[in-house]
């Protein structure tokens, strides 16, 4: 072998681990999905990539379970039509956590109301004379959220409404009534919240008095409406779906688009498996988040996936299976939703709303077998102590 064919070698072995940087010009035809594949090769679009292709090759097959949690203002944006109720109808999405805010507006959509496309740069002065709301560069009419409290109000004066109740189920009977009134006029696919409905899907909410939804709720209390959001069933809820999944032999896949509540909340499941309850367990297998948000400035939005190992709420065993891409939703969101749909096979829903009572009293029956009152015995191996912590005397 020459010297030079030997030195090309050993290049050769060095960078094996790596694929070449040599993609082919774009063409007029090129898909979404090739675009990702062949173009994306670096920087944040080298991570939107890992993004895409960890979703298609290791948290959609083999019926992984995948909850998504919903930040920023994306159902105004147009985007529940666009990308989620897709996804939703695709059995890609098996349960949500949501910002209130976010199926407020959802049902805006829902109703047939009108949102326009508007500009970041306009007077709001003006904008207010004229009775115009905007959400960055949406703007609608101020009748849209007066119409939209009206029917919230309507609907919550029902009586199955009229007692305690978790969020997923609040969500799912509020979704019976979009769904219905969508049909009523003739609208196909306009609403997530009348999606879930239809195809079995459980939406949480971390922060339910927190939107236009819970200002309602609250202000029927005032007229001694029984309802009431309990944040308790919803934290075990939620962490009986995934101890549902993992203890069936399925992964556990969070898709975090922004950050804030809904992430953690989402997050949180595994240390109430794991901290609280006292049962064994290693964290989320796979984890994707599209942020903005920078990991250094306190925020929760930007804490990493390797953070969440030493919560716990991230298997260490997969944190290469970990993705964060740091670039906005709307660039995001559709680019993978178009990635997944021309990737992957739809799924067979799970329904896991149907199966919401059998779900808890799973990880119920688990936790009094196993869970304590004083410190619990963990994988991590803590010695369990008396419930007089920190009083003198006690080790």
């Amino acid at each position: 072998m020459s010297q030079r064919s030997s030195s090309r070698a050993g290049v050769s072995r060095k960078f094996a681990a790596y694929p070449r940087l040599n993609p082919l010009g774009i063409g007029r035809d090129i898909s979404a999905a090739d675009l990702i594949d062949d173009v994306f090769l670096a920087y944040n679009g080298g991570r939107l990539r890992e993004a895409a292709q960890l979703l298609a090759r290791k948290m959609l097959p083999d019926d992984g379970t995948i909850g998504m949690s919903l930040t920023g203002a994306l159902t105004p944006a147009g985007l529940g039509k666009s990308c989620l109720i897709p996804l939703m109808k695709a059995g890609f999405v098996d349960w949500v956590v949501s910002t209130g805010a976010n199926l407020y507006h959802d049902l805006h959509y829902g109703l047939d109301m009108e949102l326009y496309a508007g500009s970041p740069f306009l007077d709001d002065v003006e904008l207010h004379r004229e009775g115009i709301i905007r959400i960055y560069d949406i703007v609608f009419d101020y009748h849209v959220l007066l119409d939209t409290d009206a029917f919230v109000r309507e609907v919550i004066q029902g009586p199955e409404f009229q007692r305690t109740m978790g969020t997923d189920e609040f969500h799912y009977l509020l979704g019976k009534y979009v769904h219905a009134r969508g049909k009523k006029l003739g609208l196909k696919d306009s609403s997530v919240l009348a999606t879930a409905y239809e195809y079995g899907i459980p939406i949480f909410t971390s922060s339910p008095g927190d939107s236009s939804i819970g200002m309602n709720i609250a202000a029927m209390a005032l007229r001694d409406s029984k309802l009431l959001l309990d944040t308790n069933r919803d934290v075990n809820q939620t962490a009986g779906i995934v101890y549902n999944a993992k203890s069936s032999g399925l992964t556990s896949s969070v898709f975090i688009l922004g950050g804030g509540s809904p992430k953690n909340f989402m997050l949180q499941t595994e240390p109430q498996i794991q901290e609280v309850m006292g049962i064994q367990e290693k964290g989320h297998d796979y984890f994707l988040q599209c942020t903005d948000a920078r990991p250094d400035t306190g925020g929760l939005s930007g804490a990493t996936p390797a953070e969440a190992v030493s919560w716990g709420k991230v298997d260490p065993s997969h944190l290469p299976d970990c993705v964060v891409c740091y670039t906005d939703t709307t660039i995001a969101l559709p680019l993978l939703t178009a990635y997944v749909l021309s990737r992957v096979k739809s799924r067979i829903p799970k329904r896991l709303y149907d199966q919401r009572d059998a779900i808890l009293d799973r990880v119920r029956v688990k936790y009094l077998k196993t869970g304590t009152v004083s410190k619990v015995v963990t994988s991590r191996k803590l010695a369990k102590r008396s419930s007089g912590v920190g009083v003198k005397g006690k080790a």
